[in-house]
């Protein structure tokens, strides 16, 4: 099992939850720094990097950044098949199930393929669903596929379900960057009643009541990227919210 995994899965067996928080290496070097600290100040438990426009080289020099910077552990949340390097502890290998895209459900993952399997990096296969979230997001733009309607739990069950079936290790809902709505709490819901996967939630998610919300639902990981950029309190806001969470379990 990847180390991804393990730690999840750990969480999960008691109960507690995970928050992350998604970088784009396109922000300037000082504003991702300011990220960094606010990550250890709050104890945020991984950091994602990525985004949907992004170069090897630009990459390269935040994960160096984040690097020395940040105490937990680093993955590339790819937006193409070049954004591979192992200054990064590992890399979710996303596959666009809710889309029908072709090169965004196995093209460019034989691109990447041969590389990831020579590197050093802890691979995480995962089913990546788009659910609506209110307006055309880039990733639904960049990959050309559609969202899955936020009303359309059923879609997302037998989605989530294929992947797995597939050998996917994780499902990731995401709603996109700067969505108007998060992922319905009725969906994570019905989802977590049909599947034992660990559940990554994130878009739209701008306050510390959403994300209790979706922590109760069942989302094992959160994750927050604009509302980080434009808020720069979120991170505690939310790390406060997984914090609360886990206590009132362990009461």
């Amino acid at each position: 099992m990847s180390d991804f995994l393990k730690q999840i899965y750990a969480k999960k067996n008691v109960q507690k939850r995970a928050l992350a928080v998604l970088i784009d290496p396109d922000q300037a070097l000082h504003t991702v720094l300011n990220t960094v600290q606010r990550c250890n100040d709050y104890k945020v438990d991984f950091i994602f990097v990525g985004g949907s426009l992004v170069t090897a080289g630009v990459l390269s020099e935040t994960l160096k950044l984040i690097k020395e910077n940040y105490n937990g552990p680093v993955y590339i949340f790819p937006g193409n098949e070049f954004m591979i390097d192992e200054q990064a502890d590992g890399i979710l290998f996303l596959s666009l199930l809710s889309g029908r895209n072709p090169e965004y459900l196995i093209g460019k993952q034989v691109v990447a393929a041969p590389a990831l399997a020579n590197s050093a990096l802890d691979v995480v296969p995962t089913a990546y669903l788009l659910i609506d979230g209110g307006k055309e997001t880039s990733v639904s733009y960049i990959s050309n596929t559609k969202p899955i309607p936020a009303d359309k739990p059923d879609i997302v069950i037998a989605t989530a379900l294929a992947g797995k079936l597939m050998g996917m290790k994780c499902v990731y809902l995401d709603a996109g960057s700067g969505a108007l709505r998060h992922v319905p709490i009725k969906m994570i819901h019905s989802l977590i009643k049909n599947i034992e996967l660990p559940i990554i939630v994130g878009g739209g998610i701008r306050n510390a009541e959403s994300a209790t919300q979706l922590y109760k639902a069942g989302a094992d990981i959160l994750v927050i990227g604009n509302g980080a950029e434009e808020n720069n309190a979120l991170i505690g806001e939310i790390a406060e919210a997984r914090n609360a969470f886990s206590l009132r379990i362990e009461v």
